[in-house]
């Protein structure tokens, strides 16, 4: 457990960022808050008894002092397009470890690109995309990928009872729609496809008692990105149901609502994972409750893996590979569901 060490978690007060705090302090850590809105730090700082050390990516001087003395640092503050690099390299120059929830495809893709060999010729251990969306997909990929050194194909669904997105999810949706224009993303073939053409509606056969669901093809989100990097799997496809898909982009749904007392929504979630390497295909599933929540618990195992050595290498990295999937999967009980199976 974190035995009282410091740890910077910067976009504190977001709505992920609260769930991240309160996970590090029940996990024995001790968060340290900040980011841009002073006010906001104090009066949530003040709820916990917690530092609040104000920061802001235009300033690297305040990101500095937010980092000074702690462990690590956890970004939870997005649009990531704009406080990926600014954070990081603070963490650099702190010479503690960088994580960060990012879901923005754009924001992920710039960090491997431009920190990889950086990070890895000074030993630093910088994981991007370690929630929800990334982490849990690729610990998945990883862990049906079992012995396989390669594969044909990775097939990543979500499928969510509903989407009610955040405003940060709102805001880093509308970045990254920004910087890719017309087109969308797909990578097939071992390379990124930038397209014009609309997404295609599928079905797709969840487990039971979900069954045959209507899903957006192609709809690529951080795993996309992510397994690539460390599996030999050439077409790497993101799917969401279709139900789930017009939640988040139409301009009037709600926001998440509390409906326990720890603050999550009612939303529940479905990832079914399936690798394809000729005839064979192995499937993992893991199942739970709230897509922001649960990137709470998956960000702090892997804050406590990173810390205590638990690791497999350094750099630039993926969640399955630096840490041990099956294991990783298995420590998050009772936060998920899981189901790995061989067929």
């Amino acid at each position: 457990m974190g035995s009282g060490q410091l740890v910077t978690v910067f976009g504190a007060y977001g709505h992920t960022g609260r769930f991240v705090v309160a996970e590090l302090a029940a996990r024995g850590f001790v968060p340290v808050l900040s980011g841009r809105n002073a006010r906001t730090l104090e009066e949530l700082a003040d709820e916990h008894g917690l530092e609040a050390r104000p920061a802001s990516v235009d300033d690297p001087a305040s990101l500095d002092r937010a980092l000074a003395g702690t462990a690590a640092v956890i970004n939870c503050a997005g649009p990531f397009a704009s406080t990926v690099g600014p954070v990081i390299e603070a963490a650099l120059r702190a010479r503690i470890p960088y994580l960060d929830v990012a879901a923005e495809l754009e924001a992920n893709l710039d960090t491997f690109a431009h920190y990889r060999e950086r990070a890895r010729e000074a030993g630093a251990v910088i994981v991007p995309a370690m929630a929800f969306f990334g982490g849990l997909g690729d610990l998945l990929a990883t862990a049906a990928m079992g012995d396989w050194t390669e594969a044909d194909e990775a097939h990543i669904a979500y499928a969510l009872s509903n989407w009610h997105p955040t405003a940060g999810t709102r805001l880093s949706g509308t970045v990254s729609r920004e910087r890719r224009g017309a087109h969308r993303l797909r990578y097939s073939g071992g390379k990124w496809e930038r397209r014009t053409d609309a997404a295609p509606l599928l079905e797709w056969t969840f487990p039971e008692p979900m069954g045959p669901r209507p899903v957006i093809g192609e709809f690529t989100m951080a795993d996309v990105v992510t397994v690539p990097q460390h599996l030999s799997i050439p077409d790497v496809t993101t799917y969401m149901t279709a139900e789930a898909a017009r939640d988040v982009t139409a301009p009037h749904t709600p926001a998440p609502t509390a409906t326990d007392e720890s603050g999550r929504s009612n939303q529940t979630f479905l990832v079914d994972v399936v690798i394809r390497s000729g005839g064979a295909e192995r499937r993992a599933t893991a199942g739970g409750q709230d897509i922001y929540a649960v990137t709470a618990p998956l960000v702090a195992e892997a804050l406590e893996r990173v810390l205590t050595g638990r690791t497999k290498t350094v750099g630039v990295v993926s969640a399955g590979e630096i840490f041990d999937a099956p294991d990783f999967l298995h420590a998050l009980a009772p936060h998920i569901t899981l189901d790995l199976v061989s067929v």
